[in-house]
């Protein structure tokens, strides 16, 4: 397993998370929301590839 992917999606996590956190105190719910989405779309486009890998390999155990 690739430790780089790990820290890439905590880096994202902590970005997200100081973004979302300031947004919200200065009133802005909405543009929070959006930055949290956009994470959560962002790390899911990193993890694709991952994902991809698993699904090849749970056929290739189970012969489907």
């Amino acid at each position: 397993m690739n430790v780089d992917l790990i820290f890439q999606v905590a880096g994202v996590g902590i970005v997200v998370a100081v973004i979302n956190q300031l947004l919200a105190r200065a009133g802005r719910d909405e543009q929070a929301l959006l930055v949290t989405i956009a994470g959560l779309v962002a790390v899911l486009f990193m993890l694709t590839e991952q994902i991809s890998d698993l699904f090849d390999s749970i056929k290739q155990i189970f012969g489907l």
